[in-house]
């Protein structure tokens, strides 16, 4: 696949929106003026009720998909349930709290991603004053994150990345069968990140770059914290995480 990576590959981006009405707009007027021919087709999830957000009158240079929740869903099962089926060559699940900055930078992720070498591929993700954003992370071990949140050490490896912006080959997004839906939010990443790497592939970082405006709602909120602390629970617990840790103690 890699000679096709670009004009002649075919792409789908998911993207959900829970009342994030207006970023999505500008998200999607962004992809049509800068991934015009690249995008192949955007399927929009809106997860809970709001205003419509864009018109659907054929006037995208790529096809949109609307699908509108009768009942919330979590951020896995919302891109796995509009990902399923995709024939396209290569699945991109996209935050709508994104800039592309005027480029596109789906043709890098998609080289970086490409077959032979398959991979997820990630960007380089910067704030509003340019700055590169921590979204390489190591295994959230509780040592780690006391090294991180406490000492504010810097990461020691980089075992897993935000979901903000993942690019998959088809083949590698069908064979870790997308995200693990029990993750209703936060951690779904990192299980991700980790079954990717225990099934063979590679997380590569693509040449370009991405604005990510958005904030850490754990942070403002309890029913965020306490779903936070839950999926870390959860994740410690899981086969994922307890077979990548034995890879590391190997590897030591």
């Amino acid at each position: 696949m890699s000679s096709r990576v670009g004009v002649n590959s075919s792409l789908v981006v998911s993207v959900v929106s829970h009342g994030h009405g207006k970023m999505v707009r500008s998200l999607l007027q962004e992809i049509a003026q800068a991934s015009a021919g690249v995008v192949t087709r955007v399927v929009l999830t809106i997860n809970i009720p709001e205003q419509p957000v864009c018109s659907f009158d054929g006037e995208w240079p790529f096809l949109l998909e609307l699908r509108c929740n009768a009942h919330p869903l979590g951020f896995g099962a919302n891109h796995n349930a509009a990902l399923l089926g995709a024939t396209e060559d290569f699945l991109c699940v996209l935050n709508p709290d994104v800039g592309l900055q005027g480029a596109d930078p789906f043709a890098a992720l998609m080289h970086a991603a490409k077959d032979g070498n398959e991979a997820c591929a990630y960007p380089i993700q910067v704030d509003e004053q340019g700055r590169i954003q921590d979204s390489e992370r190591a295994l959230p071990t509780p040592l780690a994150l006391l090294r991180r949140r406490v000492l504010g050490q810097p990461e020691a490896r980089v075992d897993w990345v935000n979901a903000a912006c993942l690019m998959f080959p088809r083949r590698l997004w069908q064979a870790v069968r997308g995200f693990d839906t029990s993750y209703h939010m936060y951690c779904e990443d990192v299980d991700l990140c980790l079954r990717i790497r225990l099934a063979g592939f590679t997380l590569e970082k693509a040449p370009c770059t991405l604005l990510h405006s958005g904030s850490r709602a754990s942070h403002r909120k309890w029913s965020h914290l306490r779903w936070h602390v839950g999926s870390l629970l959860r994740l410690w617990a899981s086969p994922a995480y307890k077979a990548y840790k034995k890879t590391l103690y190997a590897r030591a």
